[in-house]
């Protein structure tokens, strides 16, 4: 790869035809239609916050440098941002008016500012590497150049990696933060159309339903120029989900959906049904881990580990254990009922604590109350056996 450094290019030179895509949130162009600055492999602008965007400027007014710069020239002349996207949409957003910053404590737009300061900012010069090589080359470059900073997240890098007219098509359908599908999807689904977390949930979801990773699936599609099958299976997963529960809760988002689609959805549902189950086990103390409820209940109730119920505690477990083994050694039978009902050697066998569980007596999928009245200890065999009966 051939590398040239530039120092001749100001603010002015850089934000000129600067446009900037609200809705996209992207900074498309610059030195007069020849600076690419967010091609399809960056990220979506992500400064807006008024920290970062407002400390670019900050930088620019004191003088600080502003770091290196990184540019691909294409095989048309043109060039594309590889690092800096960020720092450049930011002034070009300044410049045109889309924040203030604060000088002496007094908020300022750009336009407000006096002449001077205008100056200041436009004839700021950047550090510019040019870089010129293949496809595979700049690709890898634009990975390494962005370990430093706010990182790239997976499906950051996957969208650099195999950016073509798939990925274009699918970021403006679900990295649009001005989609009005959100609201629906962040019930389910952690993170942000920004950083191209809805995206990575559609494609993980697809891919799995295809047996295929993702970096398989967007490799396959990568030159598609529709995103139907990503769309169609997403969507449907999130019908079944609307259809399937009648209410939404916090304990929802994030859970793997796609896969609980696969193994669930053939089966028929009462939705009524449904949200009466999940609500009594949410509001039932005993259940720690109240985001297993879902599947529990679409699962028919039987995969106890997904509710990880509330266990009993050590004292509670020491005096039935030194209760039953009492008992037990004056009626010369073992210490766990069930082996004393038995005929085999086990019939008298005095079990050592660790050799034994706590169990419901009344199991709590029954009812069963998890204290002192409910709890006998059985050996672990005959533990794991009895199960909810």
């Amino acid at each position: 790869m051939k590398t040239e450094l530039r120092t001749d290019f100001t603010v002015e030179q850089i934000c000129k035809g600067f446009v900037y895509n609200e809705l996209e949130g992207k900074g498309l162009y610059g030195l007069g239609g020849d600076l690419i600055i967010q091609p399809e492999y960056q990220r979506n602008y992500i400064y807006a916050d008024g920290k970062k965007d407002v400390a670019v400027i900050d930088s620019i007014l004191k003088g600080y440098p502003l770091g290196l710069i990184y540019f691909n020239r294409r095989p048309d002349g043109k060039y594309e941002i590889l690092d800096g996207q960020q720092r450049i949409t930011s002034i070009g957003r300044f410049i045109t008016g889309k924040f203030a910053v604060k000088i002496n404590n007094m908020e300022h737009f750009f336009s407000g500012l006096n002449e001077e300061i205008q100056e200041k900012i436009r004839k700021t010069k950047f550090l510019v590497y040019i870089c010129e090589g293949a496809e595979e080359e700049i690709k890898e470059w634009f990975k390494t150049i962005n370990i430093a900073g706010v990182p790239l997240n997976e499906q950051e890098l996957l969208n650099a990696l195999y950016s073509g007219s798939f990925v274009t098509k699918a970021k403006e359908n679900f990295s649009n933060s001005n989609n009005s599908n959100i609201d629906v999807w962040s019930c389910f689904i952690n993170g942000s159309a920004n950083r191209q977390d809805f995206l990575h949930a559609a494609l993980e979801w697809v891919s799995a339903h295809n047996n295929q990773t993702i970096e398989k699936y967007m490799s396959l599609h990568r030159n598609d120029d529709n995103i139907n099958e990503l769309k169609n299976y997403f969507y449907t997963v999130i019908d079944w989900l609307d259809g399937t529960f009648k209410e939404v809760t916090g304990e929802m988002k994030g859970l793997e959906w796609g896969r609980i689609y696969e193994t669930y959805h053939a089966n028929g549902y009462n939705p009524d049904k449904v949200w009466e189950r999940v609500s009594a086990l949410l509001a039932d103390d005993f259940v720690t881990n109240r985001r297993g409820v879902f599947e529990y209940v679409l699962g028919g109730e039987t995969d106890r580990p997904l509710l990880n119920i509330r266990i009993f505690d050590e004292r509670t477990k020491k005096a039935v254990y030194a209760k039953q083994t009492d008992d037990a050694e004056k009626k010369g039978e073992s210490n766990c009922p069930l082996c004393a009902l038995g005929a085999d050697a086990n019939k008298a066998k005095i079990w050592s604590f660790k050799e034994m569980d706590a169990d419901h007596v009344s199991a709590w999928s029954k009812g069963g109350a998890t204290d002192i009245k409910n709890c006998q200890m059985l050996c672990k065999t005959h533990n794991r056996a009895k199960g909810n009966r």
